[in-house]
């Protein structure tokens, strides 16, 4: 299957690094245009656009705060300046908080997360939507959510609320832009191995607990970047208000059973 993403513009939050950096390198390796996003203050930035560059295809860089309304209205703003539309949103906003007991929880630091995780999502589909349907494009927008929205994971309560109401705003979304041809889908991560990793894990419980997993490893940022370049493709014309997990099994990991040798 050769996806074709020429002529075709996309625009990628949070991909100075990780997972958002993935997603931009295969939608490039397609052939769409690229626009990266980051924080102001990234160090990855410059960069992840010059690698891109190297591809042979457009690559700006437009870096903003896209966990605040007036960051996503300014990204956006940067974004038509640079190329006249935007056919495609891989949204990747989310709040790197803090991991604590719900009974300690900072009150503060939850509402961070719900801020910048679905509230920011909310933003940037919005303007970008409001985009596709002035100009009456059949656009894409994907949300990157998180296995977190299906389960209860103990001192994750703020960032697996925040993704399961990414997941409902994504649905939500969808039914409202059918009648513009605007596919909108999310993508649920199993553990990856990113950067962002390692504030919540050493490399030594990384490499321990890799191959304990249903896959034997870690997933890798580019797997999640082959699957978001199908879901913005053309073969995924026909689907719409979906979630595809990519784990490698990490959401049923418990469930082997401890005969499995036997039963094979």
């Amino acid at each position: 299957m050769q996806i074709d993403l020429r002529k075709k513009t996309a625009l990628i939050t949070g991909s100075g690094r990780g997972i958002g950096r993935a997603c931009a390198f295969e939608l490039a390796k397609s052939g769409a245009n690229i626009i990266l996003n980051d924080r102001p203050e990234s160090p990855d930035l410059a960069k992840t656009k010059l690698e891109i560059q190297k591809l042979g295809v457009q690559c700006e860089a437009v870096p903003a705060n896209v966990l605040t309304r007036s960051g996503c209205e300014s990204l956006m703003a940067g974004a038509i300046e640079k190329f006249s539309s935007v056919d495609i949103l891989v949204s990747t906003i989310a709040f790197a908080g803090t991991r604590q007991s719900f009974l300690k929880y900072d009150h503060e630091d939850f509402e961070k997360n719900i801020k910048g995780t679905l509230i920011g999502g909310f933003h940037m589909s919005q303007l970008v939507a409001r985009q596709m349907v002035s100009i009456n494009i059949p656009g894409k927008i994907l949300f990157i959510s998180s296995v977190h929205a299906e389960m209860p994971f103990a001192q994750c309560a703020a960032y697996g609320s925040a993704k399961a109401g990414l997941n409902h705003l994504m649905r939500t979304i969808s039914v409202e832009l059918t009648q513009h041809r605007i596919n909108v889908n999310a993508i649920q991560p199993g553990w990856i191995d990113t950067p962002g990793e390692r504030n919540h894990f050493s490399e030594d419980e990384i490499l321990k607990e890799g191959p304990l997993l249903p896959w034997g490893r870690l997933g890798r940022p580019e797997e999640i970047g082959k699957a978001a370049c199908f879901l913005v493709s053309n073969y995924a014309d026909y689907i719409t208000g979906a979630t595809l997990t990519v784990d490698g099994g990490f959401r049923y990991k418990d469930c082997q059973s401890p005969f499995r040798d036997k039963l094979t």
